[in-house]
């Protein structure tokens, strides 16, 4: 039952970083779920103990508790630190280079086994051997091994 619990303390470590009014601290809870930890990498600010994560936490709570709405303070930590912190980043080159990969390496992969297998195919069928290597051969099988 202990290793059940344990995830329910992971959310905000101390009441003190919680925001006064319920309302204000689920949007600030919605908001860190959806920045990424820069020290985990795998969590969100929401689930991390890590000070950074603790210190973009209270940073979330400040700028709700000031009025702000959702998406500026979304905006605000993406423009300080970029695509990254978010978990869901926006879809333009950079991103789409990076989902495209794996398919642009099966391509290449699959085109290298299809000319390989050209090659093999365009390979010609040795010459018949002549009468004299057919004899040559015959002695060489002859031959006593040692």
């Amino acid at each position: 039952m202990l290793l059940l619990a344990v995830p329910a303390f992971a959310a905000v470590g101390t009441p003190e970083e919680r925001l006064p009014d319920p309302a204000q601290e689920a949007r600030a809870e919605a908001i860190g779920r959806q920045l990424r930890c820069l020290v985990c990498q795998n969590q969100s600010i929401e689930d991390s103990d890590a000070d950074l994560a603790r210190d973009l936490r209270r940073v979330v709570r400040e700028r709700v508790a000031a009025g702000e709405d959702s998406t500026r303070v979304i905006d605000f930590v993406h423009a300080r630190y970029g695509d990254f912190v978010l978990l869901r980043p926006p879809v333009n080159a950079v991103t789409a280079l990076l989902w495209a990969t794996p398919a642009i390496a099966l391509g290449g992969g699959i085109l290298a086994i299809l000319l390989m297998r050209r090659r093999i195919a365009a390979t010609p069928e040795p010459a018949p051997l002549t009468e004299a290597e057919r004899t040559r051969l015959a002695e060489l099988d002859e031959t006593p091994r040692v």
